[in-house]
């Protein structure tokens, strides 16, 4: 294995200990945020993908994601650009990453809209499909309200966001 990509693999190791400041149970890695990582000798470059574009978090984004790089003590430059292009969507979730939000309480971006744009989720504490929302306006831009009729819980879901919405 090279050298630099023994580096990019350090790297991304050390972006997995970066979460997202709003659910400390997911990594930026697994949420599909790291758009591109590229190590020239001692240089990283990343290049992040907010989830939403008014994300107030991207500061304290950037600066653990510079204090986890920093930590591993092999580089001396280190860059965080966000980027929009391509825009981040809620595929980009990997499975881990929805382990980790259902693990949280959160349940994770649908796989699929019906073609009316229609979503549904399951509980994250009890599995059921028979939820409705009650409010598309959550906490955040990212997460709406929910209901479970099955364990009577209110739950939070990461919102789809795709392209072709």
């Amino acid at each position: 294995m090279a050298q630099d990509q023994i580096l990019e693999k350090t790297a991304l190791e050390a972006l997995q200990n970066v979460k997202d400041p709003e659910i400390d149970s997911i990594s930026i890695v697994d949420l599909g945020m790291v758009e591109h990582l590229e190590v020239e000798g001692k240089s990283v470059h990343v290049k992040l993908l907010p989830t939403f574009m008014g994300c107030p978090a991207l500061d304290i984004i950037r600066k653990n994601a510079e204090a986890e790089l920093g930590k591993s003590g092999v580089f001396e430059k280190i860059e965080i650009q966000f980027i929009y292009h391509p825009p981040w969507t809620s595929d980009r979730v990997t499975e881990k990453g929805r382990k980790q939000l259902k693990k949280f309480g959160i349940a994770p971006p649908p796989e699929r809209i019906n073609e009316t744009g229609e979503w549904h989720v399951e509980c994250p504490f009890c599995g059921s499909a028979y939820t409705t929302m009650d409010n598309l306006f959550g906490p955040t831009a990212c997460r709406s309200i929910l209901y479970c009729k099955s364990c009577r819980n209110p739950f939070e879901a990461m919102k789809p966001v795709s392209t072709m919405m």
